[in-house]
């Protein structure tokens, strides 16, 4: 999967945080609106910038922020991206003792509501730029996340990373490599993700394959930074 995401201030992502019970709108008279509790709306999030996700803490739904790292190194002041790449864990990591993303598949998982994400193929003057979106309200992607303190300054920190999967067949022309996942919203599938009591993943199996739960569509541009359209979109039925 490439390094974007696309979490535009749309009725659909509200709508999907509602659902998984991320009220963004608190009653004033009875709750603060702390910044950490505020959805990060962005048209085009790149790698190692911050996103919002939504995880279980003690029972408890919230809407956090975290830099799309999943592995930070501690600085004299604060906490930087590791050299080692990690935006993505791929699924065939997910059970491997000594991987960045064993426990926090186990322990902290995470979904990450967005509009859609971008995809590249091919390098240089020859890459295809897709990006990808809900034809129908928004996704919900799978991802893991971590939490850091600072041994000096105490500062907390949280990171994340999107669960990648395989190529989808329907969108290897797209991008070869792998499919992020994308987790269907018309079960339970949502809830037993966050609940961090579950740490018997062998019942997210069947996630780990590719899969498109929802109806897309795949609209080329010209770069990642203007995403201008070239072309129609190309609608892309659920599978």
């Amino acid at each position: 999967m490439c390094g974007r995401l696309n979490v535009i201030d749309a009725p659909a992502i509200i709508a999907l945080c509602e659902v998984l019970g991320i009220n963004l709108w608190p009653d004033k008279e009875n709750e603060t609106h702390s910044a950490s509790q505020q959805l990060l709306f962005s048209r085009f999030t790149k790698v190692a910038n911050k996103v919002s996700i939504i995880r279980e803490v003690n029972g408890q739904r919230c809407l956090e922020q975290a830099v799309w790292w999943l592995l930070l190194e501690q600085t004299s002041d604060g906490f930087k991206p590791s050299k080692w790449t990690s935006f993505n864990t791929r699924y065939d990591k997910l059970d491997s003792f000594r991987s960045a993303g064993y426990e926090a598949y186990r322990h902290s998982r995470c979904i990450i509501p967005v509009k859609g994400f971008g995809e590249t193929q091919g390098k240089g003057a020859n890459a295809l730029y897709t990006d990808f979106v809900a034809e129908h309200g928004a996704m919900a992607l799978g991802g893991l996340c971590r939490e850091w303190i600072h041994a000096i300054t105490g500062e907390r920190v949280l990171s994340c990373s999107v669960i990648t999967l395989p190529a989808h067949e329907r969108l290897k022309s797209f991008h070869e490599k792998s499919t992020p996942l994308m987790l269907p919203q018309n079960d339970s599938t949502m809830d037993m993700w966050l609940d961090c009591r579950l740490t018997e993943v062998d019942v997210f199996n069947d996630l780990l394959v590719p899969h498109i739960p929802q109806d897309l569509l795949a609209q080329q541009i010209d770069k990642p930074s203007t995403f201008n359209p070239v072309g129609d979109a190309l609608r892309i039925a659920a599978n």
